[in-house]
């Protein structure tokens, strides 16, 4: 049986919605000494994404972020390092009352390559200036912002 994809998503964020007034959300600029960008593919959304997801109870976005990197990429970052926070963006394609900060990672480290599970069918670095063609709108704009020095867009 296949899944309505997009409904699903919009179930996901509803049952946030009932449970809180105001999802967020991180994602995270990993871009090596080559000038390449770690990009997810998700299992359940189309197109290249930066690693995110959203913050859980108790925790701080900085964490989320160093979790969801772990999680959906292998990146383990350098403590010593802390995250820089690029931009805090309002998503209205989500629900409308989503937001999502975006976190530039200065140091890190892939100890093995990420394997597909059940969340990440594809993990990668791909070279800032040829992106995969599936790279979604949100994330070249985002990285662009990055790698131009350009002040954050106030929506995603």
């Amino acid at each position: 049986m296949l899944l309505d994809r997009p409904l699903v998503r919009r179930l996901f964020h509803l049952g946030a919605l009932a449970t809180r007034g105001m999802t967020l959300g991180v994602r995270g600029a990993a871009i090596d000494g080559q000038s390449r960008v770690c990009l997810v593919r998700h299992t359940y959304v189309a197109g290249w994404h930066l690693p995110g997801g959203g913050v859980e109870a108790g925790e701080t976005a900085p964490e989320a972020m160093a979790r969801e990197f772990r999680e959906e990429a292998g990146i383990m970052l350098d403590p010593d390092r802390p995250l820089r926070l690029h931009g805090f963006y309002h998503n209205r394609a989500a629900a409308g009352r989503d937001h999502v900060a975006l976190y530039v990672a200065p140091a890190f480290t892939v100890p093995e390559p990420k394997a597909p599970d059940r969340e990440i069918a594809e993990c990668g670095f791909f070279p800032l200036d040829a992106l995969p063609e599936a790279t979604t709108r949100a994330t070249r704009t985002r990285l662009a912002e990055i790698r131009d020095e350009l002040a954050p867009a106030v929506h995603w």
